[in-house]
């Protein structure tokens, strides 16, 4: 009877999954198949709180208060979560964003 047919109660509770050496030396090939799944990337400047009737009376060429300050990273989300800290750069006569720091979480699973 092979390994795969055992049923479940023949295997202990120190029986681990072995997976093969392989498995942690993927390549950008390997990756392939979500080059195409499309992800939202946001980069964030600042934020500000106001009422309603404060965000009614904003007009062209009104000034909106930021909670960051000149020369503050600025913080990079992509599909709503935070990844990297950057700076707002100039490419030609387009903004950009240059990536400073990259923020590594410990959540794998969400």
């Amino acid at each position: 009877m092979a390994t795969d047919d055992l049923p479940l109660e023949e295997f202990g509770e120190s029986t681990a999954l072995s997976l093969p050496e392989e498995v942690g030396d993927k390549t950008a090939v390997d990756l392939a198949t979500v080059f195409d799944v499309p992800v939202n990337i946001s980069a964030v400047l600042g934020k500000a709180n106001m009422s309603v009737s404060q965000l009614l009376k904003l007009n062209k060429g009104s000034v909106l208060e930021l909670d960051r300050k000149v020369g503050e990273a600025i913080d990079i989300f992509v599909n709503n979560r935070l990844v990297a800290r950057g700076e707002v750069v100039l490419v030609e006569d387009r903004l950009g964003v240059t990536m400073t720091e990259i923020i590594k979480t410990d959540d794998k699973g969400a």
